[in-house]
């Protein structure tokens, strides 16, 4: 073999073995990273395609006495948004209809209680002023109603934590509400009782809502929800019971100018709950302005806790 091919054929047996080094360092591991990609893709999906669609709930209108004879199922319901207590309006004939002689109902058995359960989702997002949306959804219920002509000392508001109500594409939950009749004893005065020793805890512990200077938002604490609650549902009970609003300020600058202050932030503080859904005829509003001090003015954080509103019961 003379120098020449031998030379050709160390190129060429260099080229094959680069070929073959090329094929096993290179190629198969981007094979094989394809395939696992694909692997993932497929698998994503199949995950996908098997993924269980939710079914969207109805929860229908229905009102059942054991002890009577008030027994009605209807399809509709009142809906919410997710993460609103406010009712999505407007609001079917059928459930008017049938609110109407529920009403009717209970006009006519003055010993019957109404008891509405709302539905909430730990997913939502609670804006309102009530602990959960769930009793936020109750209390719209309940409002509803007694703009219809009920008395709102026969309706009680629960909640319910229920994740298995889903909504519908659009985000609406329908009827998330559950609804039972209570048949009261004679000369059972346990309702009132309770009454008693809540309306003693809310004078004594009531609401105080902080204000910095041209303050334009409230956010209630967990525990400040729960004593809206229960101010709600005293004045509820409690005939001639309402809601006392009360305006504080520092003593910085003229009585004149904080009692006007005072005033200002006891009217922005009611008009924050009646959009919450608490009935603005029952919620009286007044300024003390400096008078009534709880910390030292002449220190900031005294001035600061001064700078208060003070929601109770009359």
């Amino acid at each position: 073999m003379s120098k020449k091919t031998g030379y050709l054929l160390g190129i060429l047996l260099t080229i094959i073995l680069g070929a073959i080094l090329y094929w096993f360092f290179c190629c198969i591991p981007c094979l094989e990273a394809q395939n696992n990609v694909s692997d993932i893709n497929s698998e994503t999906q199949e995950n996908s395609a098997t993924k269980e669609v939710k079914t969207t709930t109805i929860n229908a209108f229905v009102v059942q006495d054991a002890n009577g004879d008030l027994d009605f199922k209807i399809t509709d319901n009142l809906n919410f948004k997710t993460s609103s207590a406010s009712i999505v309006r407007p609001v079917s004939e059928s459930v008017d209809s049938t609110a109407l002689k529920l009403i009717e109902y209970y006009t006519d058995n003055p010993e019957k209680l109404l008891n509405i359960k709302g539905h909430y989702r730990s997913d939502e997002t609670n804006n309102s002023v009530f602990p959960n949306l769930g009793l936020a959804r109750a209390n719209s219920a309940k409002n509803y109603l007694v703009l219809k002509g009920m008395a709102s000392k026969k309706i009680n508001t629960y909640s319910k934590l229920d994740d298995d109500f889903n909504a519908d594409i659009e985000g609406v939950l329908y009827g998330p509400l559950s609804y039972e009749v209570i048949t009261t004893k004679s000369g059972d005065t346990s309702g009132a009782d309770a009454m008693v020793v809540l309306g003693k805890e809310i004078k004594v512990d009531p609401l105080v809502l902080y204000f910095n200077t041209a303050a334009a938002s409230i956010s209630l604490t967990p525990e400040q929800r729960q004593k809206v609650a229960d101010i709600v549902k005293y004045t509820d009970k409690v005939d001639g019971a309402s809601i006392a609003v009360t305006g504080y300020t520092d003593n910085t600058g003229s009585i004149t100018t904080n009692t006007r202050l005072g005033q200002e932030r006891a009217d922005f503080t009611k008009k924050y709950l009646t959009e919450n859904g608490i009935d603005a005829n029952k919620i009286n509003t007044s300024s003390k302005g400096p008078e009534s001090p709880i910390a030292d003015n002449a220190t900031a954080e005294g001035r600061a806790k001064n700078r208060r509103v003070v929601v109770t019961i009359n």
